[in-house]
């Protein structure tokens, strides 16, 4: 039988159809098989492997010590401790509001508690584990963890929280640390440092903490772990140790400080003590003051709004933000720049009869009394408006401002505290410039008594007021002294270095200390000094707060409280040698050499003598025997 060839070939026909279709699909399977294994493996190989290492290892962060902040004696101001935090990760919790009712219910969970949780909820997201309640006792521990199967997503961790042992004292140069907000992070993620910050929940805000941050805050650590399906640890795989911030020692004197603040009892103000020969500050006071162990943790919504609405505003750092008329403190530095641009001479006499006329306008003499014939000395100690008055128009602004520039008045000192105000030192081309108005020869008399347009912080007449306890010779005033290495113990210190030093002659500026120190002796602040152990230069000063007519006398019991003059003080002990250098400055308290003045006495008692009310040990290096002393 034959075979019929062509018959077969026609049956196969479909049939090789549906093979070459077949394997058409099979070559693009494989093709998207190969495409996938080539993304998997080759284009985004380091993605999946990371991934697939992490399935196998965690990371775990580790964050280094913060420094701690020691005084000039090495009382501790600021350090860390150990406590229990109750914490809620908002991710893996489904009802928030009922999980905190019902821990409520076994751990006390005050309003306030609550609403600092809201607060931060809002600087951190949903994977955070944020603290609800802090500081927990162990009892409270103990009761949680016999519970938490109840509640998924909340934990309890131990953490390191920064504490301040001296409460209210000194809140304002140390400042505080708070929450790492997203602002923080967008500053740090600008520096290029936010990386130092890995698992990190707090940072300096202000003062000291926030100034000497770097320096403060120390290096995260990481440790690689390998860990099973079920998550537990079986190998540690990498370890970088975490690095303490370094510890910081400031020139502050923790009791000069207390005996301060004590001084203020409870008035409005600032002062400020510096060591001439070093610019060191040994006290810095604004009042009122807070506590900065509010801010750890997060502060509750109430505290900060309680401190932001108060009328004393206990947040503002009156020392070196406020701008003040600083009145007669300004009248040396008049005196001196009369002398220096020979405008007046020691022994020139003008006699003063209350009134100054210039033009058709009368500056009278704040005393409203004529103190007849005086020498620049007598004008001094006992505080001529007149003389002043008189002496500012001869020299003019222009003159005044320029003298003043190297004595830091209108600029910034260069402390190592952030937000130093500049302030105002007037001239021709500032009044143009800032008022759009000339300056006429009206403005002028007013300068002459720090008043009118000047506006200075009272860290920049404390400065002043230590250069010319120095004789003219410019330190750099500052707050820390040494920087320490917590693991080596090593130290660095801040050098004291003198800036630069004003060309003056010595003659004169002899001859302006000596009307400082009739001041003491038989000027306006002669009942406050009676019978001290030391000799002292200083110079009350009183400014205005509101503009008196030419023709209204100045009287306290018409005005409102706000209205009230300023009260300054300023002074330097032993007049020939100094130790401290001080200004004082109570707002609306009248009078300088009733509100202000007692206050310097009682710190320059302690500093020379260990006097206090306060059974305070006197200060290392004092001596005790100074009728002798440089008077």
């Amino acid at each position: 039988m034959a075979l019929d060839f062509k018959k077969d070939n026609t049956d196969l026909g479909p049939f090789r159809g549906r093979l070459l279709f077949t394997f058409g699909v099979v070559t693009l399977l494989f093709l998207i098989l190969l495409g996938r294994f080539a993304w998997l493996q080759i284009i985004n190989q380091n993605a999946y492997t990371e991934r697939a290492e992490k399935n196998r290892t965690v990371t775990v962060v580790s964050q280094g010590n913060r420094g701690l902040i020691f005084d000039r004696n090495g009382e501790v101001l600021a350090k860390n401790i150990l406590a229990y935090s109750l914490e809620i990760t908002p991710d893996k919790v489904e009802n928030l509001d009922q999980t905190i009712d019902s821990l409520s219910e076994i751990i006390s969970i005050t309003k306030a508690d609550r609403r600092r949780f809201n607060r931060l909820k809002e600087d951190f997201n949903r994977y955070d584990s944020i603290p609800i309640r802090q500081e927990l006792t162990d009892q409270e521990v103990a009761i949680f963890t016999g519970q938490q199967w109840r509640f998924p997503g909340v934990e309890i961790n131990q953490r390191e929280y920064r504490y301040y042992p001296q409460g209210k004292t000194g809140s304002h140069f140390l400042g505080y640390i708070g929450s790492l907000s997203q602002s923080d992070k967008k500053r740090l993620e600008k520096e290029g440092t936010l990386h130092d910050y890995e698992g990190e929940r707090e940072i300096g805000k202000v003062g000291i903490e926030r100034s000497y941050e770097e320096i403060l805050h120390g290096i995260p650590g990481f440790e690689t772990l390998e860990i099973t399906a079920g998550g537990h640890a079986v190998r540690s795989l990498a370890l970088k140790p975490a690095q303490p911030g370094n510890n910081l020692q400031l020139t502050i004197d923790s009791n000069l400080q207390r005996v301060a603040e004590h001084a203020m009892n409870g008035k409005v103000g600032a002062v400020i003590a510096i060591q001439p020969s070093t610019g060191e500050i040994l006290s810095f006071v604004s009042m009122p003051t807070y506590d900065p162990n509010l801010f750890p943790g997060g502060i509750d919504p109430q505290s900060w709004k309680a401190l932001n609405t108060s009328e004393t505003k206990p947040l503002l750092n009156r020392a070196m933000r406020g701008l003040y008329p600083i009145g007669s403190t300004y009248k040396p530095f008049i005196a001196l720049a009369g002398l220096e641009t020979g405008k007046t001479t020691i022994n020139y006499s003008l006699n003063d009869t209350g009134i100054f006329t210039l033009g058709k306008h009368k500056f009278r003499d704040m005393s409203g009394i004529a103190k007849g014939k005086l020498d620049l000395r007598k004008a001094i100690a006992i505080s001529s408006d007149v003389y002043f008055y008189w002496l500012a128009t001869q020299m003019g602004v222009d003159t005044i401002h320029d003298f003043m520039v190297p004595w830091g008045f209108g600029q910034k000192t260069g402390i190592d505290l952030i937000g130093e105000q500049t302030g105002i030192l007037p001239n021709r081309a500032w009044k143009e410039k800032r008022v759009k108005q000339p300056w006429v020869i009206g403005d002028t008399p007013s300068i002459g008594i720090g008043q009118g347009y000047n506006a200075f912080t009272l860290l920049q007449l404390a400065n002043a007021t230590s250069i010319l306890a120095n004789r003219g010779v410019v330190m750099t005033p500052h707050l820390v002294k040494k920087i320490i290495n917590p693991i080596t113990g090593e130290s660095s210190s801040v050098k004291d270095k003198a800036i630069r030093t004003i060309p003056l002659k010595q003659t004169n500026v002899e001859a302006v200390i000596a009307g400082m120190t009739d001041v003491a002796t038989k000027g306006t602040a002669r009942f406050v000094f009676k019978g001290s152990p030391y000799s002292v230069a200083c110079k009350t000063g009183t400014a205005q707060v509101i503009t008196i007519g030419q023709d209204d006398k100045y009287d306290a019991k018409k005005l409102a409280r706000k209205h009230h003059d300023h009260a300054l003080f300023i002074a330097f002990a032993p007049a020939k040698k100094p130790k401290i250098a001080l200004a004082v400055l109570v707002e609306n308290g009248g009078f300088g050499a009733q509100a202000a003045a007692p206050i310097a006495k009682k710190m320059i008692d302690y500093w020379l003598t260990g006097a206090n009310d306060l059974s305070l040990p006197p200060p290392k290096g004092v001596h005790l025997t100074l009728k002798h002393h440089n008077r």
